[in-house]
């Protein structure tokens, strides 16, 4: 017999690309502090992958302890550029500095799932892509940022390769729900296998 399922998580892409899988769900946001759990992890060396499997689970233990009956899914993805995690921006002049320090250089997006069910994690996943910015110039990036903010201001590292951010790389090597903050290929086989999906 199949489980309900609770996404927490207030990401609408997330939510979306849930909804478009034919996966039924409601959503019920976490109050984590994101920020001071990240700098305790980055004060004790965490990898950047280590924190983004953290952040996922703490949000996913703060619901499944109220819904221990229910499927728990939690997610965070975090920018890894060269073992230092980029946040999300909080200006204007924020999101313009990220970029032009990315651009012509390789950079990863970390994005974890972890799964609750009866207090504890019972599946965990983190996807890697590797995305290669191409060398644009400065005066480019700023209209860019300038033309799409406030929007980037909740995204990682300050681009949207689902909108005009794609046109910001030349390669990307990965999975595209990856990308969109969910390893949501991983995901849906393990929920295949347990049951709580058909097919």
């Amino acid at each position: 017999m199949s489980r309900e399922i609770i996404l927490a998580s207030g990401s609408h892409i997330r939510a979306q690309m849930l909804k478009n899988a034919g996966i039924a769900f409601e959503v019920v946001k976490p109050r984590v502090d994101e920020d001071m759990l990240k700098t305790a992890l980055q004060a004790e060396a965490a990898s950047p992958r280590d924190i983004a499997d953290a952040l996922a689970e703490a949000k996913a233990r703060k619901i499944g302890g109220k819904h221990l009956e229910k499927l728990v899914i939690g997610c965070d993805q975090v920018v890894d550029f060269n073992g230092n995690i980029l946040s999300k921006p909080e200006s204007l002049e924020e999101v313009i500095a990220q970029l032009q320090a990315l651009k012509g250089k390789r950079h990863s997006l970390l994005s974890a799932a972890v799964i609750y069910h009866d207090g504890a994690p019972i599946w965990r996943h983190v996807g890697q892509v590797r995305l290669y910015m191409r060398d644009i110039s400065d005066s480019f990036l700023k209209e860019y940022a300038q033309r799409n903010w406030p929007d980037l201001q909740s995204s990682v590292g300050g681009y949207k390769l689902e909108k005009e951010g794609v046109r910001l790389f030349s390669r990307i090597e990965g999975d595209y729900f990856t990308v969109l903050g969910l390893p949501l290929l991983e995901m849906i086989n393990y929920l295949t296998l347990s049951g709580d999906l058909d097919g």
